[in-house]
């Protein structure tokens, strides 16, 4: 699938050095953005049209094409300063596809909300357009309006008074929008909404509204810093466990937003995240409670950093299956120094094999809680159908939040107690869930176990 970017604004709005489609948002120009949130959508070659400051953003780009390996054809729009119709056109010779995915570089939106229109397909129309139906006060008074009656488009336009809708900038089109921008341009409308506005008067036009996900006009300074907002808001997951929901995400965020800023990357954290546990438990061998309150707040940090790896993976595209691979295998070698380091602390409060064996339970379960949680995942693949599965899971946020607290209380062998119990839990807790699940996929009669 093709999918053609409009890149031809100023964005005097907006301020800033550089062009629009150039303007940073966390660490990603606003093109660069919209060209990853497309081929995350399932886009595989791109089309821009560039106007305003056209060297900058084809020097841009020409950098991009080879540090991301795209299939990326530059188009220079002239004269600079025509409506965004002229764009769409002077794409045409490079755009013979059934359909095609049509996007502002100003528009920042969730990659799931063009995941969803690309789903959609034309569905018999020659356009659709993804409309939110959400009439809430928007900081751009600017932004295009849309009256939508029985899945059709019946009006669009900047100015109209009648509306129920407001336009995402997401499109989903055939080749004919190109003759209906001609139609509009003898008609001396030299706008996109023209060629739409031809195709609504066919029945051609269709609306998809918005059901999940979230978009934004970026015109002005404010709604860069609410398209900040909305992204850091969507780096949540949902196998988040509830510390990691509440807690730590509420600081591994702003820390995120920082280093989108910089050249760090997820993997570099992950190793800081890995030593900042190996510091904890050379804290934990001292027998004072100031090395084992230090302790617990180091171990506490090392989890908020393990979130704020694949925060920033996600956030800019950076995630690598090696980066996987790194941040699962220290995030193993982190527990195991930290639960053995609360042990050794504990044993010297209270020597004697119950502690140690306490500690050791602890151990085992947390790793095999985490093993778990892969397989229950894989098995799943994002199965619904499973009960329980939309419950908090209970895993390495809620371990080393008991680390941090146990170590800042003074109560270390609480804090093992409560691991060992609750990961073992979990496990048994995931292990009859499977069993009913699985069994409900087996046909009647058969037996032996899931491979």
């Amino acid at each position: 699938m093709k999918c053609l970017i409009i890149a031809a604004g100023q964005g005097t709005r907006l301020g800033g050095e550089v062009p629009k489609p150039l303007a940073p948002l966390l660490g990603v120009p606003l093109l660069e953005r919209a060209i990853l949130t497309a081929e995350e959508a399932g886009a595989t070659s791109f089309v821009i049209v560039v106007g305003y400051a056209g060297d900058a953003v084809c020097a841009f780009l020409d950098g991009l094409k080879r540090r991301r390996v795209l299939d990326l054809t530059v188009l220079a729009l002239a004269p600079p300063g025509k409506e965004n119709g002229w764009s769409v056109l002077s794409a045409r010779a490079h755009l013979d596809e059934p359909f095609l995915l049509l996007l502002m570089a100003d528009h920042v939106m969730a990659p799931v909300l063009l995941r969803d229109l690309v789903g959609h397909g034309l569905d018999g129309s020659d356009l659709v357009l993804a409309v939110d139906r959400n009439k809430r006060p928007l900081e751009d008074t600017d932004v295009t309006r849309v009256l939508v009656h029985g899945g059709l488009i019946q009006a669009i336009g900047k100015g109209l008074d009648h509306f129920n809708c407001y336009d995402t900038g997401a499109f989903l089109c055939s080749p004919a929008l190109f003759g209906a921008l001609d139609q509009a341009l003898a008609q001396g409308d030299t706008s996109l909404c023209g060629g739409v506005r031809v195709l609504a008067e066919r029945g051609r036009a269709k609306a998809l509204y918005v059901e999940r996900g979230f978009w934004v006009d970026v015109d002005t300074p404010m709604e860069l810093r609410k398209a900040e907002s909305l992204l850091l808001g969507s780096l949540t997951k949902p196998t988040d466990g509830p510390v990691s929901r509440y807690v730590n995400r509420r600081i591994s965020c702003p820390i995120t937003a920082l280093l989108a800023r910089t050249s760090v990357t997820p993997n570099q954290v992950s190793v800081v995240s890995f030593l900042l546990a190996l510091v904890a438990f050379g804290l934990f061998l001292h027998p004072s409670y100031r090395a084992l309150a230090a302790a617990g707040l180091l171990a506490q940090l090392s989890s908020i950093l393990d979130g704020t790896d694949g925060e920033l993976a996600r956030l800019k595209w950076m995630g690598t299956k090696f980066g996987g691979w790194l941040d699962s295998i220290l995030d193993r070698y982190a527990d195991g120094f930290l639960l053995a380091g609360l042990t050794y602390h504990a044993h010297l409060g209270r020597p004697g094999w119950s502690t140690l064996l306490i500690g050791f339970l602890a151990l085992a379960g947390s790793f095999v809680n985490t093993y778990s949680a892969g397989l229950f995942d894989q098995t799943l693949r994002g199965d619904s159908a499973c009960p329980g599965t939309s419950r908090f899971r209970i895993g390495r946020d809620v371990r080393l939040f008991l680390v941090f607290l146990g170590a800042v209380t003074g109560l270390p062998l609480i804090a093992l107690v409560l691991i060992a119990i609750l990961m073992n839990v979990e496990v048994v807790r995931r292990l009859v869930l499977m069993r009913t699940y699985l069994s409900g996929l087996e046909p009647a009669g058969t037996g032996g176990s899931p491979p």
